[in-house]
């Protein structure tokens, strides 16, 4: 399932982005799907992550300001970011993890955020 991280850029706080990761294969829905980021000299977090089933779960500094979703017959996951912070700013990376196999998972490229104040 190799994935393709999209929709970066550099927006002004208070914009809105939304990130697409493009699978590729036809095991995506087995997937549990998730968003995670990387700043400088920061370990690799967690953003937000969606069950095979659409469950989610968020990291608190994202909450109420972004919504993961999927659409299983485009074999894509998004991530819709509302209301960006500075500290938003990171290259955000997909992943995929086979939800019956978590030892089969699977990172994207990722794809650069910065946000202006």
């Amino acid at each position: 399932v190799p994935l393709q991280a999209s929709g970066g850029g550099l927006v002004q706080a208070g914009g809105s982005l939304r990130l697409s990761c493009v699978a590729s294969g036809s095991m995506f829905s087995s997937n549990n799907m998730g968003w995670y980021r990387q700043s400088p000299g920061n370990q690799r977090e967690l953003v937000a992550r969606i069950t095979t089933r659409g469950g989610t779960a968020y990291a608190d500094s994202v909450k109420g300001r972004a919504t993961i979703s999927r659409d299983n017959a485009k074999n894509t996951v998004y991530l819709q970011m509302n209301s960006l912070k500075s500290e938003d700013t990171a290259v955000y990376y997909c992943n995929a993890v086979r939800s019956s196999n978590t030892n089969i998972q699977y990172w994207g490229q990722g794809t650069q955020v910065t946000v202006s104040s």
